[in-house]
């Protein structure tokens, strides 16, 4: 990160995405950027961390993994252009979180209401495994993101347990208390963290195409996670 940290959204976004710290994930995204899939051979890969997305004052953060190769690191934003991102956009949609079911591109007209998406990993790493050291080096990203966030952030929803385990030493930084033992990760955890505000963590099955086709996340069960993190978080009833 900058020396100084960016006091916006908008300006830690711009950092964000001209960050280099991590040597071998700057390798791998822009050789994919280069080679590209033959499906989008015609077009022109992003190629560079991707931001989070969503406004400023969110009261709800869906927190993933990282970009996936041909997904946000072709089209500059999270789990966007991929099967993943088609099965948490609609039913961000479907619960009222998002202004329309897809999201395919920038400038697609695609908002979200009240929430904002991120990730502890801001490259696409290869086989989608990112290093230990590498999430610790982009750490102080999502550090400085749920900082400016704090004054309004209620909740937070993490897809799958790599997420889980990225966010809670951030949470403990930011101020949240993080109960001992740490709390294990699963599908439908919920707990209350006390701190500058009380925040509703949820945890859900990561969106991945291996959940989705196997059936272990199915859309209705994404959809009450949501739900009850859009109640949580004072975004209504989420429908």
């Amino acid at each position: 990160m900058t020396k100084r940290p960016p006091s916006t959204l908008a300006g830690l976004d711009a950092a964000v995405s001209g960050c280099r710290a991590c040597p071998r994930l700057v390798r791998w995204r822009e050789d994919v950027a280069r080679t590209k899939r033959a499906a989008f051979r015609d077009e022109t890969y992003w190629g560079r961390p991707v931001p989070g997305f969503g406004p400023p004052d969110a009261a709800l953060a869906i927190v993933g993994l990282a970009p996936a190769a041909h997904g946000g690191n072709r089209t500059g934003r999270m789990f966007t252009g991929d099967r993943s991102g088609d099965v948490l956009f609609q039913a961000l949609y479907d619960v009222g979180l998002a202004s329309q079911p897809e999201s395919t591109h920038l400038g697609d007209g695609l908002e979200l209401r009240g929430t904002r998406v991120t990730a502890p990993v801001h490259c696409a790493p290869p086989e989608n495994k990112p290093t230990p050291a590498e999430r610790d080096a982009c750490r102080p990203w999502l550090a400085r993101e749920l900082e400016l966030l704090r004054p309004t952030l209620r909740a937070v929803v993490v897809l799958g347990a790599f997420g889980w385990q990225a966010l809670l030493p951030v949470l403990a930084d930011a101020g949240w208390r993080i109960p001992r033992p740490r709390p294990v990760f699963g599908h439908g955890a919920c707990l209350v963290l006390g701190g500058p505000s009380e925040l509703h963590l949820l945890g859900s099955y990561h969106v991945s195409q291996r959940n989705t086709q196997t059936g272990r996340l199915t859309p209705a069960m994404l959809r009450a996670v949501l739900t009850d993190a859009a109640r949580k978080a004072g975004l209504g009833d989420g429908t």
